[in-house]
């Protein structure tokens, strides 16, 4: 069977835009042409619908293109999804666009796109457009918060560039010892993908919420030290 791009969009319950998107990701094979016309097959249709399917276990754009291009381990896919429902990728609930965004939250779309200029996404990206969530609302609220205190707009950019770049750096480290001390002994040891990708989500999720804790408790800890430090 052969689709023009709407035909294959509205067959699979997308948009052509999706459909668009997904090939620029390089999810889907170039279609065939003849003239000006790309025709679609049902190789197509299989493959959005199974991007689909990854994405509602919450995997990525790029771990699902390592899925299909078969360059990711069998284990892989069910830690990647973890990893997804770790951040509620897989929760169903509103995305909001930009300006929804702003006018629910309080918070100037302008000020919005100034922080993530700066590198800090605030949302996700879904399908390549910018969406946000209710939790995003109160984040942002927070920070409006401060702002109300009187604390300057360009330096708190600034201490939020500082603390992105620092909390990537530590994100890296703690990810590279995850996948060279627990990752892979587990993938190489292992019986089967199956037990594999068990010990595997185990461990994130023990881990997860244990490092996540003792970050957080430690930065409090210093804050207040200094602050203690600054009043004496």
């Amino acid at each position: 069977m052969r689709y023009r791009v709407e035909q294959l969009a509205a067959a699979c319950d997308v948009s052509v835009d999706t459909v668009r998107y997904y090939q620029s990701r390089g999810l889907l094979p170039q279609p065939e042409r003849e003239g000006r016309v790309a025709w679609y097959g049902t190789e197509h249709a299989r493959r959005i619908r199974e991007v689909r399917s990854l994405q509602r276990r919450g995997l990525t754009l790029a771990a699902i293109r390592r899925v299909l291009d078969g360059t990711q381990g069998g284990a892989d896919p069910d830690l990647a999804a973890a990893v997804a429902a770790a951040r509620g990728d897989g929760v169903e609930e509103e995305l909001l666009p930009l300006e929804q965004f702003a006018q629910r939250s309080g918070v100037p779309a302008s000020l919005i796109q100034a922080v993530e200029r700066e590198g800090i996404e605030l949302g996700r990206r879904v399908d390549g457009d910018m969406r946000y969530t209710t939790a995003d609302i109160d984040m942002v609220r927070s920070a409006l918060r401060l702002l109300e205190f009187g604390l300057p707009v360009g330096e708190l950019l600034s201490l939020a560039r500082d603390a992105h770049g620092a909390m990537v750096g530590l994100a890296d480290r703690a990810v590279e010892l995850f996948d060279e001390h627990v990752r892979k002994p587990i993938r190489d040891t292992a019986g089967s993908d199956e037990a594999a990708a068990e010990q595997l989500v185990e461990a994130f999720d023990t881990l997860l919420p244990a490092v996540t804790n003792l970050v957080a408790n430690h930065f409090r800890r210093i804050l207040l030290d200094r602050a203690e430090e600054r009043l004496e």
